[in-house]
């Protein structure tokens, strides 16, 4: 890693794209950022209705009857405060607070660790706690963070520091470095489709590290990130036998069912037992495979976000698969 703790990083906002591209979903995502559109959206009641599908709700007590309902499934889950990129530190503010009231909540659920493993987690956008303000957004994403890490630690819940676009990386890698100091459970996650990933796999891959690895879907340059999708698919392979054969805890993040079977032949071959690796899916996407995986004895972690800014994240769940935006049609025409 090539910068310090006090790197100043500015900010390249980019359009999330996957990265197997149909006629549609550029289309979709390039909505994702239409203010105009996003009115429109959002103010139909069918809208929330099938958003309901991927966001339980934009309240704290929607977003823990879900987590209610998971851990009773015998899942896991790791909550996201939806949002991202903000300029303000009062915004910073209170999505810290969303995130200290969520954590305050969470002591009041009957939630052991199975076998050693936490089943609450968060998961924190460090661009959303401040990373990018222009007056030391570094230092304050830090101590944001840092807040959140000892309130999680105080009800015996995990956090996991989410990837952003290619220009945060190194800023992200060194806060995580940083927390991990006082906070050696803090979790981060990589994208297989970044050309760098394999060697950060081979840096992080360490005792006590957890890993979160994900394809990725932020539009990149091809000098930075493999386009094609599989290339994306062997790298993302490479990278998950590195970090089952590493010291830390992987989680395998992906609904495809190609990369869940390499996960468990790798925990198979290696002799991981259950409580040394993870499968993570989002909320409403293959709910019946987590629940098979969960029943064969599989930690799985259900990311879960919530929060009044779901037209972006509802937005790319509709590019990611067509049958969504037709389920999505029809309510409308439905309606």
């Amino acid at each position: 890693m090539t910068s310090s703790p006090a790197t100043t990083v500015t900010h390249r906002r980019t359009l999330r794209l996957p990265v197997l591209t149909n006629p549609l979903r550029p289309l979709l995502l390039a909505a994702a950022g239409s203010a105009r559109l996003q009115r429109v959206v959002t103010g139909l009641p069918v809208s929330r209705a099938v958003v309901r599908r991927y966001v339980p709700g934009a309240g704290q007590d929607a977003v823990v009857d879900a987590t209610r309902e998971i851990l009773a499934s015998g899942r896991a889950i790791s909550i996201d405060h939806l949002g991202e990129d903000t300029s303000d530190p009062a915004q910073a503010e209170a999505t810290v607070q969303a995130y200290l009231d969520l954590l305050e909540a969470f002591g009041t659920l009957d939630a052991p660790a199975r076998d050693g493993v936490p089943t609450l987690e968060v998961s924190l956008k460090l661009s959303a706690l401040g990373q990018f303000l222009p007056d030391g957004g570094h230092d304050i994403a830090l101590t944001n963070a840092r807040r959140i890490c000892r309130a999680a630690e105080a009800v015996g819940a995990w956090v996991n520091v989410d990837a952003e676009d290619h220009t945060t990386t190194d800023s992200t890698l060194a806060i995580v470095r940083e927390l991990r100091a006082d906070h050696p459970s803090v979790a981060t996650v990589l994208q297989a489709y970044l050309r760098r990933t394999e060697e950060d796999c081979r840096s992080l891959a360490t005792e006590g590290s957890r890993i979160r690895l994900c394809k990725g879907a932020y539009a990149e340059p091809a000098d930075v990130a493999f386009q094609k999708g599989d290339e994306v698919d062997a790298s993302y392979q490479r990278c998950l036998e590195i970090l089952f054969e590493g010291e830390g805890y992987p989680m395998v993040a992906s609904h495809d069912p190609e990369m869940i079977e390499t996960g468990l032949a790798l925990a198979e071959r290696l002799g991981r037992s259950s409580d040394r690796y993870e499968f993570q899916m989002l909320y409403g996407i293959r709910d019946d495979e987590q629940r098979r995986l969960a029943a064969a004895g599989h930690t799985v972690r259900v990311y879960t976000p919530y929060g009044d800014q779901w037209y972006g994240y509802f937005m790319r769940r509709l590019a990611e698969r067509p049958a969504n935006l037709l389920f999505f049609a029809r309510s409308l025409i439905g309606r």
